[in-house]
């Protein structure tokens, strides 16, 4: 039997996952090659053959996207398979059209084919936008699991930058560990927030491998918790969907792929935010909500925000530093930062763009639309490098730091800082607490 030849269209993260569940020791296709976007510098590497199997003793490689049209007619590829998130339906489409035009067929996997079983009870947090307030959702979750006696082991969506073969199991449970699996600043933002609250998280490359040993973890397994990135939909099949809404970005939840999908497939959805939206673009969110899934039950949330020390906000010139992907991919113009200066009374925010270098002005390059803030960007050492560099070339009295992990831990800042805090804080609707408790007992958790 002749088998297809398969590029797999990727961003480092749900292409790999797509490979490993479907395509890996499958004998009628060929991948031939993966493209990365999104991330910068994630192309050139090789998925490696330990990881791809047998059939790959060269592993695969991975190009730039930007290649893909050359790649279908050098490769003889027949078929193309869609595998990253937080994309507008227009640049999907945009996508499909390139594939097509190259004589390719355009393929999207959905979740029977990708998603795995736990012999676990599952609870899934997932977004319909990047930024949309997943992390603190989930925090609040396994905080309210914890607090019944229940051990919960959380599992990132992927972000494997590194070393894939390194990376196929990663397990976090202190600050020490972000340091050993040589984590970027995207990775420490998820990743930190959970073990400083003495809670076990796992990611990497081979979700089948990390969910064998998220089951069998020595701090002990009854309930895991899918920590989405993007807006993805689960690797595993969920037991009970959570799903997070944006306000301040009313109607994506209809726009960008897959984050319907993770609309649709959700049993509680949140809308959050709802202190810092106007009442009309709520209104969007939530009659979307019920004209596509009518039976989710609906929370309404704020983000609520504390500073570290508000005093050096106050009529002060301040730089902000936002979450990276939220501000870049994820289209946001503001973020915690944003709304901490405003709130807390700043005289003025410094824009950043005069002071970039490196690969900071690429980034500003790349994402237009970005104003007056600063992405958190460090995918790798000059990154970094050139973060902290912008960050100490700014004139300004504070920088306020707006991701979920303390910048001035990983670079030198001379200024002095304060970080911004958020918290998810059910307003209207039944609040998560009550549907965790019907959760614990529909799945006898805690019993034993």
């Amino acid at each position: 039997m002749t088998k297809k030849n398969i590029i797999i269209i990727g961003a480092a993260g749900r292409d790999f996952h797509n490979f490993n569940t479907y395509y890996r020791g499958n004998e009628s296709y060929n991948v031939v090659a993966f493209t990365a976007a999104q991330i910068p510098d994630i192309d050139g590497r090789s998925y490696p053959t330990e990881l791809a199997g047998e059939a790959y003793p060269n592993g695969i490689p991975i190009y730039k996207q930007e290649d893909l049209a050359n790649l279908i007619a050098s490769f003889d590829v027949e078929e193309c398979v869609f595998a990253y998130s937080d994309i507008h339906y227009e640049e999907v489409m945009g996508i499909s059209a390139i594939v097509n035009a190259a004589g390719a067929d355009f393929t999207l996997l959905g979740p029977k084919k990708t998603q795995l079983k736990s012999k676990k009870p599952v609870i899934s947090v997932t977004a319909v936008r990047t930024g949309a307030g997943k992390s603190q959702t989930s925090r609040k979750v396994i905080e309210s699991l914890m607090a019944k006696g229940i051990k919960v082991i959380a599992v990132r969506h992927p972000m494997p930058y590194g070393d894939l073969n390194a990376q196929r199991v990663q397990r976090f449970e202190t600050v020490e560990d972000l340091e050993k699996h040589l984590c970027t600043i995207e990775e420490m933002e998820e990743y930190e927030p959970h073990v400083s609250r003495g809670n076990v998280i796992y990611a990497g490359v081979d979700y089948a491998d990390i969910l064998m040993a998220a089951e069998n973890d020595p701090n002990g397994c009854d309930v895991i918790l899918w920590d989405g990135g993007n807006n993805d939909f689960s690797f595993y099949q969920a037991d009970l969907g959570i799903t997070v809404l944006d306000p301040h970005r009313p109607g994506h939840e209809l726009k960008y792929y897959p984050g319907e999908v993770s609309l649709r497939q959700a049993d509680v959805t949140i809308i959050n935010k709802i202190d810092s939206a106007s009442s009309e673009s709520i209104a969007i969110v939530e009659g979307n909500i019920q004209a596509t899934n009518p039976n989710a039950t609906i929370i309404k949330a704020d983000s609520t925000i504390t500073v570290d020390h508000p005093e050096l906000i106050k009529n002060k010139n301040v730089l902000i530093v936002e979450d990276g992907p939220t501000v870049t991919h994820g289209g946001m113009v503001i973020g915690a930062g944003t709304v901490a200066a405003e709130r807390l009374g700043a005289n003025s925010i410094v824009n950043p763009h005069p002071y970039a270098v490196g690969k900071i002005i690429d980034t500003y390059e790349k994402y237009p639309h970005v104003g007056k803030i600063l992405p958190a960007m460090g995918y790798g050492k000059e990154q970094l490098k050139d973060l902290e560099t912008t960050i100490n070339n700014a004139d300004c009295d504070t920088v306020i730091i707006g991701t979920p992990i303390d910048l001035s831990r990983i670079i030198t800042i001379n200024k002095p800082t304060t970080r911004v805090h958020y918290e998810l804080n059910e307003l209207e609707g039944p609040n998560l607490d009550t549907i965790l408790d019907s959760f614990i007992e529909k799945y006898q958790l805690g019993k034993n």
